[in-house]
């Protein structure tokens, strides 16, 4: 059986783009899986660091998947470790970043894993390109996606010209 999940691409570190690509395909070739759909890619600037760091390279791209929520997880830390992923600290800069943002309408409060994403409706980067791809979409526990837009509406974000993330 499959269900529809969301996941999230961030990167700031080498060549993003490319990062993306690379990941994209790594989804797409996972066990019982297929890519529905990918966004553009946005630029963003990081949010809550101290430190300077480069501008994020983010886009969502949804999956059907036979996975559970955990073992896709998993897959998704191992496309980050075979991306180059370091985790120096909280929030450093990374080459790939891999966020489970939904898995159908799975409602999970796991030690390794919440369901939906703790901070999704935080986050301009993670929404606009979440609504590019699935508009009519209600997140389980906080209502429909064009609301949700509303909350973050201030943050910096900005569509990379089309092509570029293909």
């Amino acid at each position: 059986m499959s269900v529809r999940a969301y996941v999230a691409f961030g990167a700031n570190l080498g060549d993003p783009l490319a990062a993306f690509v690379q990941a994209r395909d790594a989804l797409a070739a996972l066990p019982d899986t297929r890519l529905a759909a990918h966004s553009s890619c946005y630029r963003s600037t990081p949010l809550g660091v101290a430190d300077e760091q480069p501008d994020y390279v983010n886009a969502v791209m949804a999956i059907d998947t036979g996975l559970a929520p955990l073992p896709l997880l998993d897959a998704l830390l191992a496309i980050e470790t075979a991306g180059g992923r370091t985790r120096a600290y909280a929030q450093a800069p990374r080459t790939i970043d891999l966020d489970l943002l939904l898995h159908g309408d799975t409602i999970l409060h796991d030690p390794r894993l919440t369901l939906p994403h703790p901070r999704l409706h935080q986050r301009a980067f993670v929404l606009h390109p979440l609504f590019e791809i699935a508009p009519q979409l209600v997140i389980p526990g906080l209502g429909p996606l064009p609301a949700l837009l509303e909350q973050v509406r201030g943050q910096g974000i900005v569509r990379i010209a089309a092509g570029q993330c293909d």
